[in-house]
């Protein structure tokens, strides 16, 4: 059985306890040898902190995994099996200024979606674009499987501007098929869903309970109670739902349910409340947890984290891949016509055969209008992003942000810009 090297970048993330946890689980399958942690010096004390965890899990598992944490990228990516990105360019301070900014123009402030998305996105593009020419030069024949956020943009530039064999993921899929299986009580394996469109506008068009459609369940109001922990529940209007005609996923209601998410957050602005405040103190509780020297497992507080079980999608398709077991998983992967409404060569999110040698989606063809639109609108808004970030535009970044739906008038879109650039320009040598 052949070995695995697997080298987290961003390994001093408070998610890397679940996903060494994921390997563990998996170790008589997939029999890793060695997992590379690697950060950069801003985060060199959680990288320790996340260390000495680790090794006490591998300890507690009675596995022979070596660990090793570095600040040397190069020496951690070289003659990797796998490599799994899940870094935050600028730490969770730059996240507050992109929900602060937004939310004080009066724009949706959100990490993924709207002008926060965008400008963590011109932050992390050009960073993953560098890892992959390590990636290249030192472990070509490595599978990057990205978690890094804003993921399908991140993915997609990734597949425009290099030769890395990329597969973008997300915790949103399985948080579905764990929530439907819970609410039909079955076993998860009993649960068959289609996804259309992009990461984070992502439409469910098919529900299968053992074979059987349940959608209109859904459609219907009968049960509407699956939606995730780190977005705002205000529950869907059922002529809506009747009325598109599918599912729509928890992201959704920044664009279906804007009126409702900016009055909630401009009332957390006020009070220093924002998601992004949350997030730090739940991070710095965490890690007050992770250095406890008897905490040998992952705690359970990681769950409020708003990525709870990303590790389990990541595990399950490395798992498929180094199997060869054609299993399907809900993937960031190139369109090629998949979504006959999308050019070739963007990423899409939707389930995908995965074999060693490559990843096929499944396809889709033509959609409904009711979610044409919408997806086309903000799958533009994507494509300019990746432009402005590789290019260094302005002008991109400007027509970008201005075509985004959630942005209302090009004068807002120019002051949000403007001053994001300003606070970023650390991040972004390209735009100075």
């Amino acid at each position: 059985m052949s070995v695995i090297k697997l080298t987290v970048v961003g390994g001093g993330s408070s998610y890397t306890p679940e996903l060494i946890e994921g390997i563990l689980k998996n170790q008589d399958i997939l029999n890793v040898s060695e997992i590379w942690l690697v950060d950069v010096k801003e985060g060199e004390e959680k990288l320790a902190i996340i260390e000495k965890l680790a090794n006490r899990m591998v300890k507690e598992s009675h596995t022979s995994i070596k660990i090793v944490a570095t600040l040397n990228r190069r020496e951690a990516i070289k003659d990797a099996s796998y490599v799994i990105t899940q870094i935050r360019v600028g730490q969770l301070k730059m996240r507050k200024y992109d929900e602060y900014i937004s939310i004080k123009h009066g724009v949706i402030g959100q990490e993924t979606t709207g002008a926060g998305g965008f400008m963590k996105a011109l932050r992390t593009i050009p960073v993953i674009l560098d890892i992959c020419k390590d990636i290249e030069e030192l472990a070509p024949d490595a599978w990057l499987l990205n978690f890094t956020n804003p993921a399908g943009i991140i993915t997609e530039a990734v597949l425009k501007h290099s030769s890395v064999k990329v597969i973008g993921l997300c915790n949103n899929p399985i948080n579905f098929y764990k929530k439907f299986a819970d609410i039909y009580h079955v076993p998860i394996e009993e649960v068959s869903i289609n996804f259309t469109g992009i990461n984070h506008l992502i439409w469910i068009t098919g529900l299968f309970i053992n074979g059987e459609s349940k959608i209109d369940d859904i459609l219907t109001g009968k049960s509407q109670s699956y939606e995730a922990k780190n977005i705002p529940d205000f529950g869907w209007d059922v002529d809506f739902l009747q009325s598109l005609g599918a599912i729509p996923c928890g992201y959704h209601k920044y664009y279906y349910q804007t009126d409702k998410i900016l009055k909630e957050q401009l009332e957390q602005y006020k009070e220093n409340k924002t998601r992004a405040d949350q997030v730090q103190e739940i991070e710095k509780g965490l890690f007050e947890l992770f250095k406890n020297p008897d905490l040998t497992q992952k705690p359970k507080e990681l769950d409020q984290r708003g990525g709870a079980f990303y590790s389990e999608a990541a595990i399950n398709l490395i798992c498929s891949l180094h199997l060869n077991t054609g299993n399907i998983h809900t993937l960031n992967v190139r369109n090629n016509g998949t979504i006959a409404c999308l050019p070739d060569n963007v990423s899409i999110e939707v389930n995908c055969v995965v074999e060693k040698h490559q990843v096929t989606p499944m396809l889709v063809g033509d959609v409904s209008p009711q979610i044409r639109g919408l997806l086309q609108h903000v799958k533009a808004y994507e494509e300019l992003t990746i432009e402005a970030a590789v290019k260094g535009s302005w002008n991109l970044a400007f027509q970008a942000l201005a075509m985004h739906p959630l942005l209302p008038s090009t004068d807002v879109a120019k002051k949000v810009l403007n001053e994001m650039l300003e606070v970023n320009e650390h991040y972004l040598p390209a735009f100075h």
